[in-house]
């Protein structure tokens, strides 16, 4: 089941299902957004919910095997679809980018959720998730380092209202402040934004950052890993984007329905005065989220996991595997 199946992210999910064969469940809160698209696709049962009502959300998991929640902002969301899914006894997977709302996920469901004996994975998406099994990766047989920087390279990012949602409502729980993962802790600040150069990897070359522009890697990181330092950094264009008012969504461009927005994740881990690196390029931030997040419901439900309970990707995930079977949608670079 596909909650937030209308939803821009969501729709790219559904859709990846569909091209796997997966029988598909759509919900969310917009009924008639959701009998339409049953409309065009009559395999999907459609099957609206609202999330503040338990009992429409157990009747829309009714049979369901796993669900995937693409609903922002998840700080509304997310407590309450998980919820639904430890009371069915199913997996649940989300998109989330809200560096609060992973937070809480592990906080809050990791006693219940191994008590179930059910895999949940919060953050499966580009960010948190992919960022994650590079890191992991990249470590390999390390189970520590010293500091974890994650940098994105964005040619742009047009939000989703979606996007502009989730960041309306992590502004308000942060009042306005900046938030970074320093000294083994998240670290809520005021200080002044700083921008660096940064190195990437072909095809995009040196960049200027937004230096700890943070991320859910902040979080999906520190999870498995006992990392003191774990910074993330965004190309000055997007960041700007971002910021923007009046900047637009993402427009289709091709038959799959991906903008023309590009991407590379550059990774290094250091420990000890060793530097390793891991990087992956592709298109379309939002869209690249479906092979991850459907790869991911497809090794949950075949039993190749790690363990169960709340995890992030690169613990309950062979890593270097999963990356290999997002080719031909991202393409990823290994040291050694």
């Amino acid at each position: 089941m596909v909650y937030g199946a209308t939803g821009h992210t969501g729709r790219f999910v559904v859709a990846e299902l569909r091209r796997r064969g997966i029988a598909t469940i759509v919900s969310g809160r917009n009924a008639p957004a959701l009998e339409a698209m049953g409309a065009e696709d009559g395999a999907l049962l459609v099957r609206p919910a609202a999330v503040d009502d338990p009992d429409a959300l157990d009747r829309a998991l009714a049979g369901a095997a796993a669900v995937v929640n693409c609903a922002g902002p998840f700080a509304v969301t997310a407590g309450p679809v998980v919820a639904a899914a430890l009371r069915a006894g199913i997996p649940y997977v989300d998109v989330a980018a809200e560096i609060e709302a992973n937070a809480a996920m592990f906080a809050d469901r990791t006693e219940a959720a191994r008590a179930a004996g059910v895999p949940v994975v919060p953050a499966m998406a580009f960010y948190g998730g992919l960022g994650d099994l590079l890191v992991t990766a990249a470590m390999e047989e390390w189970e520590k380092a010293d500091e974890v920087e994650v940098a994105y390279g964005l040619s742009s990012w047009h939000p989703t209202p979606g996007t502009r949602e989730a960041g309306a409502v992590s502004h308000e729980r942060r009042a306005g402040r900046r938030v970074r993962f320093t000294g083994g802790a998240l670290d809520y600040h005021e200080d002044p934004v700083v921008r660096r150069e940064w190195d990437f990897p072909a095809p995009l070359g040196r960049r200027t950052v937004v230096a700890d522009f943070t991320m859910a890697d902040v979080v999906t990181v520190p999870s498995h890993f006992a990392v003191p330092e774990v910074r993330t950094h965004m190309s000055l264009e997007a960041a700007g984007d971002l910021a923007g008012e009046d900047t637009p969504a993402p427009a289709p461009v091709d038959e799959l329905g991906r903008s023309d927005q590009t991407f590379v994740v550059d990774v290094r881990v250091r420990a000890g005065g060793v530097e390793r690196r891991a990087s992956a390029h592709g298109r379309d931030i939002y869209a690249v989220t479906a092979p991850l997040v459907v790869e991911a419901v497809e090794r949950v439900l075949s039993g190749r996991i790690r363990t169960t309970g709340v995890a992030s990707a690169g613990t309950i995930f062979d890593a270097p595997d999963f990356l290999r079977a997002l080719v031909p949608y991202v393409t990823v670079e290994l040291e050694g």
